[in-house]
């Protein structure tokens, strides 16, 4: 075992309180100053900041912030963004299973019925980019909405495949749970945006 001191001389990741410090000072210059531009090629550039620098970096940055900051909120975005990028055939699924049950999240999602994978990245896009140019509290709330749609799609194939692969069918369950979790995260990351103390 190694004493405090020796550990925290050992290279390695940042600490912890630096890290938060430093998702918070970047999400901060990254949406206000984008706004500030109003620029639309720095908004297009923002919103494919997974593919020009990669996942793992965005991850990097923000993936362990709070999910009531801005960073947080940031990283939930770019998550739902690459999922929907990577995998539009299952996300168009469970938004095809799950739209009918969630007709108030239909309207504030707002995609296309039937949704095409082509529709889905749009909406996608769409949430980032009114990050950076648009109401981020209606982007938050639009992602929150698409989030519970998929959940709600997401148990309903759960239940279809229960008999057939009962454990493919419990992880598809969690999997609707976290969504409902995201979705909660988002709306309350809206809500923290109106009122002036998301950060």
């Amino acid at each position: 075992m190694l004493d405090p001191q020796e550990a925290e001389n050992l290279p390695g990741s940042l600490d912890p309180a630096r890290r938060d410090e430093v998702a918070h000072t970047t999400a901060r210059a990254v949406v206000h100053q984008a706004r500030a531009a109003e620029d639309p090629e720095v908004v297009a550039r923002l919103v494919r900041l997974v593919e020009d620098e990669g996942l793992d970096v965005v991850a990097g940055l923000w993936a362990d912030a709070a999910p009531a900051t801005l960073p947080g909120a940031l990283w939930r975005l770019y998550a739902l963004r690459e999922w929907v990028r990577r995998d539009a055939r299952t996300v168009g699924l469970r938004y095809r299973l799950g739209v009918d049950a969630a007709p108030v999240q239909e309207a504030v999602a707002g995609v296309p019925r039937p949704p095409t994978p082509s529709d889905l990245r749009d909406l996608a896009d769409a949430v980032l980019s009114g990050v950076y140019s648009g109401e981020l509290d209606v982007a938050l709330e639009r992602a929150g909405a698409f989030c519970r749609i998929l959940a709600t799609g997401a148990a309903y194939d759960a239940d279809a495949r229960e008999v057939a692969d009962p454990d493919q069918a419990a992880r598809m369950t969690r999997g609707a749970a976290d969504l409902v979790g995201t979705a909660g995260e988002l709306e309350h990351a809206a809500a923290l945006w109106r009122a002036g103390s998301l950060d």
